[in-house]
């Protein structure tokens, strides 16, 4: 039965309804009824199997396809009218090609098949910064990780009314076959469409496809900002709550630091931490003129391989209960789930991520697969935010950006003022892994860890960037860079990382407050070593001095990347980034 009245989305339902053929149609109000009936359908067709209720209350695991394990970004395209608005760091195609490309694979691929409609809240529904999106899809899996990522069901469509403003989503599993997997935004047509996949990034249409390469068109055009950041409360000992908001490529620890726990001397002297997201923030100039933020999700899209009770024991309390996993290994002698790097005992008897028999103390092969997942509530989380419903979000006083530098970036630095800053965001960089495919060492830049959800021209979003800075004025936050990843000459990381980097967070928020010094370097400002607490950190003030140590002849060398990275935007790239690049040049030369 239909949840509403708007003929907006009817209209385009029943043209998707006539493209795809579905054999039947439901509309998902957001009841725990429907939600359970659901559950139980998935489970009888071995879409999803049940965990132990006793250890893993609510809980499931799902199987993807082999070929179907991780955001296709060379199968995702940007489809606006002209080429140069999806810019050189998207894929483009003509709109309406493209639509007769997706449409010739949509046709009758939900014959036999249920299409489910899913209206969906990102934020807080009703509040100023929410905005709404519809889900057509023919998986139960997507239906039930919605419900958990996003606020869904019939209080959506009552918040919409009548209004056309809402993102159109339409997803079909078809063949899962990955030559015609597709995952397109229309920006100019407020419309994401996705097909040939089953996995959560390239289905789940309200995380990045709208959450991010859809609602950063919107806020260029609506003078706000989607991002690619964390939101995290710092709490201190005088219970006052400053907040911050800090991007970082993958493999950076980004959950890691939305989750963070004190170390101990802080707990004791009363510090606590509060996650407010762990992924994505939309930021708008509030009307004290100040920069507030919101996570628009509702859950966590968590990598499980390495979440363990030391590495992040919120997340870990997070997926105990009511959490779907996906492609993670299967213990039979419990009936719970196993990755690697959750402990040291992986179970003997045990289905792999394939589904194949599996002994994880014997076996070669990996039980979990690299990139497996679980969905958990955010409302899960022992450290979630009392301000995680607030409709306004919350004041951000700091932008942090980072990356993985062995030798290069200090432990942190703060840029010299807002413009400088963005400068600062649009050079971030990791260098490659072990883990990653390629060469080791290589620098990757990925400019506010957005290379891959900004739905339009990079340049044009670094404007948009400074365009804000021009409204926030003397309200705008302070901008720094962290690299926890510094090693020394055997590759072992010298900062210990993980909880102890509130001590760096807490330096950041002095700074915001006007409560601590800095000290001029030629990149930016760096703090003075005995600023930084080091109680019972394993770390001296010699060892710290060295992190903050800037080397003339590294940044020369990485001016000159940066130059290489620039010339890929043309004309495009803002002056004021150019100028910035100089001014470093100049004082690198001093």
């Amino acid at each position: 039965m239909e949840l509403t009245q708007n003929r907006a989305v009817l209209d385009w339902i029943d043209q998707m309804v006539n493209l795809c053929q579905p054999d039947s149609i439901v509309w998902i109000d957001g009841s725990e009824a429907q939600l359970e009936e659901l559950r139980a359908q998935a489970v009888a067709t071995g879409e999803l199997t049940k965990l132990n209720e006793e250890k893993l209350p609510g809980c499931y695991l799902h199987r993807t396809a082999p070929n179907d394990v991780a955001r296709v970004e060379d199968r995702t395209f940007i489809c606006c009218r002209k080429q140069e608005d999806a810019g050189p760091t998207n894929n483009w195609m003509d709109p309406q090609e493209m639509y007769a490309k997706l449409f010739h694979l949509y046709t009758g691929a939900m014959k036999g098949r249920t299409m489910y409609v899913i209206p969906y809240s990102m934020g807080v529904v009703g509040s100023p910064f929410a905005k709404y999106g519809i889900e057509l899809t023919d998986s139960i899996y997507v239906v039930l990780n919605m419900a958990i990522m996003t606020r869904v069901g019939r209080q959506v469509l009552d918040a919409l009314g009548d209004s056309p403003d809402y993102v159109k989503g339409l997803h079909a599993k078809a063949d899962i076959d990955p030559e015609n997997r597709y995952i397109v935004h229309f920006p100019e047509d407020n419309t994401i469409m996705s097909v040939n996949s089953g996995y959560g990034g390239n289905v789940l249409l309200g995380k990045k496809c709208f959450a991010l390469r859809i609602a950063s068109v919107l806020g260029r055009d609506q003078g706000w900002m989607a991002e690619h950041m964390l939101i995290l409360g710092i709490q201190n000992p005088q219970g006052e709550v400053r907040y911050l908001a800090a991007a970082f490529p993958s493999a950076c620890g980004k959950t890691n630091l939305a989750m963070l726990i004190p170390p101990e001397h802080y707990r004791k002297a009363g510090w606590k931490v509060w996650c407010v997201g762990d992924d994505i923030a939309w930021l708008r100039v509030g009307e004290d003129g100040r920069l507030w933020a919101m996570n628009p999700e509702y859950g966590f899209f968590g990598v499980a391989p390495g979440t363990n009770e030391k590495s992040n024991p919120n997340a870990l309390a997070s997926t105990r209960k009511g959490t779907i996993f996906t492609n993670v290994a299967l213990n039979l002698d419990d009936n719970t789930v196993w990755w690697e790097g959750l402990d040291k005992n992986p179970p003997q008897h045990a289905l792999d991520w394939l589904g194949n028999p599996w002994n994880g103390t014997t076996s070669a092969e990996k039980g979990a697969h690299p990139n497996s997942r679980f969905t958990a509530p955010a409302q899960n989380c022992p450290c979630i935010s009392p301000e995680f419903e607030r409709p306004t979000g919350v004041p951000i006083s700091a932008i942090v950006f980072g990356g993985r530098r062995a030798k290069t970036a200090p432990l942190v630095y703060q840029s010299r003022d807002w413009d400088h800053g963005v400068f600062v965001g649009s050079i971030m960089a990791s260098e490659t892994t072990a883990a990653a495919a390629g060469a080791v060492g290589v620098v990757r830049r990925d400019p506010m860890a957005m290379l891959p959800f900004c739905g339009y021209h990079m340049a044009d979003y670094w404007q948009h960037w400074l365009d804000m800075g021009k409204v926030l004025g003397e309200k705008a936050p302070k901008i720094f860079n962290v690299n926890w990843f510094r090693t020394d000459d055997e590759g072992h990381f010298i900062w210990p990382g993980f909880g102890d980097n509130l001590r760096v967070l807490e330096w950041i928020m002095k700074r915001c407050f006007d409560e601590a010094d800095a000290v001029d370097s030629p990149i930016g400002y760096l703090p003075k070593a005995e600023d930084i607490d080091l109680e019972d950190a394993g770390v001296d003030l010699n060892t710290l001095k060295g992190l903050l140590e800037v080397d003339r002849a590294l940044w020369q060398e990485e001016a000159a990347g940066i130059h290489t990275f620039y010339q890929k935007f043309g004309n495009k790239l803002p002056q004021e980034l150019s100028d910035s690049l100089e001014k470093l040049e100049a004082r690198l030369a001093k």
